[in-house]
C-alpha cells in the first residue's frame, strides 16, 4: 500500500472519461488499497482513479457514519436520484477551494464491489452528495463546473 500523488486543477487527466474495468487483477486491488491510504492520508471522503492518474471507473468512498463500511464502486451508475439539497463542496483535486453545490438528496446507485460483485447503494445526504461528486470525476467533471455562485477559499468561510 501506499500513498499516491493526487492530480490536481490543470492537470488533462481530470478532464477525460474513464474507462469500464471488465476484470479484477492483483494491480486493481493494490490500485483501491492505495486510493483509501491517499484519500485518508489526505483527510478525504471520496477519491476516484483519475484522481490519481488512472482512467478507471473506480471510486473509493468513506464518509463515516454514514458508511457502515468503506466503499468501493467499480462502474457505478446512478440509477434513480430525487430531492435536492444544496451545501458546500471541496476536493482533493482543488486544495483549499469550496463551493456551493446542489445535488440530489437521494441517489440508488449500481455497482461491482472489488470482489467484482454487483451491489446496489441507497444513499441519501452526504452519502448521496459524495457519490454524485465522485461519479463526476469519472466523466471527467469537476465540482467547480456546478457551483451556483463561484468558488471561495476554505479560510474564507465564517
Amino acid at each position: 500500500m501506499a500513498i499516491r500523488n493526487i492530480r490536481t486543477e490543470g492537470d488533462d487527466i481530470l478532464r477525460k472519461k474513464c474507462k469500464e474495468i471488465t476484470q479484477m487483477t492483483d494491480r486493481l486491488q493494490t490500485l483501491i488499497d492505495d486510493m483509501f491510504d491517499t484519500m485518508y492520508d489526505a483527510n478525504g471522503v471520496g477519491l476516484a482513479a483519475p484522481q490519481v492518474g488512472i482512467l478507471k471507473r473506480l471510486v473509493v468512498i468513506d464518509v463515516g457514519v454514514e458508511t457502515p463500511e468503506p466503499l468501493v464502486l467499480i462502474n457505478p451508475v446512478i440509477t434513480e436520484s430525487d430531492g435536492e439539497q444544496t451545501a458546500d463542496e471541496g476536493c482533493l483535486s482543488l486544495p483549499g477551494l469550496l463551493g456551493e453545490v446542489t445535488r440530489p438528496n437521494h441517489v440508488i446507485c449500481k455497482a461491482f464491489d472489488r470482489n467484482m460483485e454487483e451491489i446496489t447503494i441507497e444513499a441519501e445526504g452526504i452519502l448521496a452528495r459524495a457519490i454524485c461528486h465522485e461519479l463526476d470525476h469519472l466523466d471527467g467533471i469537476l465540482y467547480k463546473d456546478k457551483v451556483n455562485d463561484g468558488l471561495y477559499r476554505a479560510e474564507q468561510k465564517g
